[in-house]
């Protein structure tokens, strides 16, 4: 169970996502504090860890537009940050690695409800008005404690936001939408009177400060939090390679009801020499585990051995027989 006591109230003023990102899994990580963040991106795509950039985003319109493209350390699917798109994370204690963002979005729904929107928690992740989706949420649990974040989409330019994301045609249908574009939706349009995005963001602020005890504190600024921002900025964190150099490589791609993996293997006479799990879904614990104890294992022997991989102790909702189906 999660210890949601919020000490600390912490509203981040640049608008940097390599910073932003870097502040944050500092608070998680290296502090003991209970947090409540707010916090705005330049117009960025955030990709969820264990997603392919490429498959996610369109790389070359959003290099051509200036957005910048980022990878933040919680699972989920990829969202897209302007100014008109308020940011909040919630950094709690919390041993249970059972996913809870009834439990985390709680305080926001509220917030919302008494600005006259009801707003309710729909599918995995996202809270919904009307049917419209206004924000994404994911979570990571390690070290003993939760960071659950999401996005408020309050005016964002949504025409953008759906040229620029590559979603998968299956999630699309499996929402019974024909778009990005027809399934999401901005706060503003559904207020009872007119707000400005700073009168929204004071008012959530002051709500959930209100409803949790929040003391305001400064942003932490120092090296730890620079070398954090100058990793998340790299090549090599947004666009990791991976080396797939064997006889042939075999790929598999489903979709379950907890979110798309993607299996892909390099083979070299029956063994597994290498492996990339991807996708939009959330883990247990470091995937990058279970592709360490898929590697050495004949193809030939890999579905024999599933069981022994306790694959969701790394993915969850993934059951043994769900993996199986990939081959």
């Amino acid at each position: 169970m999660c210890t949601l006591i919020i000490m600390k109230f912490i509203k981040l003023d640049t608008k940097n996502p390599y910073i932003n990102l870097a502040i944050e899994e500092y608070v998680f990580d290296k502090t003991t504090d209970s947090a409540f963040i707010l916090w705005q991106n330049e117009p960025t795509v955030v990709i969820g860890k264990n997603q392919n950039a490429y498959a996610e985003v369109d790389v070359d319109k959003a290099n051509a537009m200036g957005v910048h493209i980022s990878r933040r350390i919680t699972g989920g699917g990829a969202v897209y940050h302007d100014l008109g798109n308020l940011n909040y994370t919630f950094i709690a204690d919390g041993e249970d690695k059972t996913l809870n963002f009834e439990y985390f979005t709680a305080p926001i729904i509220k917030a919302l409800a008494s600005l006259g929107v009801e707003a309710k928690l729909s599918g995995r992740n996202d809270i919904e008005i009307d049917g419209k989706k206004i924000s994404g949420n994911a979570q990571c649990n390690r070290g003993g404690r939760v960071l659950h974040h999401g996005t408020l989409l309050f005016d964002s330019d949504l025409d953008f936001l759906s040229g620029i994301l590559r979603v998968d045609k299956e999630k699309i249908e499996s929402k019974a939408v024909k778009s990005v574009r027809a399934r999401v939706g901005n706060i503003k349009d559904f207020l009872p009177r007119e707000y400005t995005l700073s009168d929204f963001e004071s008012l959530i602020r002051s709500y959930v400060i209100s409803e949790l005890s929040g003391e305001e504190i400064e942003a932490p600024d120092n090296v730890d939090i620079q070398k954090l921002a100058e990793r998340n900025a790299s090549f090599e964190w947004i666009f990791p390679e991976r080396a797939m150099v064997s006889d042939y490589t075999l790929a598999k791609k489903k979709r379950f009801p907890f979110g798309t993996v993607e299996l892909t293997l390099a083979i070299m006479n029956d063994l597994v020499k290498n492996v990339e799990i991807s996708g939009d879904f959330f883990e247990r614990t470091d995937v990058r585990e279970l592709q360490n104890k898929i590697c050495r294992i004949k193809l030939s022997e890999l579905r024999s051995k599933i069981s022994s991989l306790s694959v969701g102790d790394y993915i969850f909702g993934m059951t043994d027989d769900d993996f199986a189906s990939l081959f």
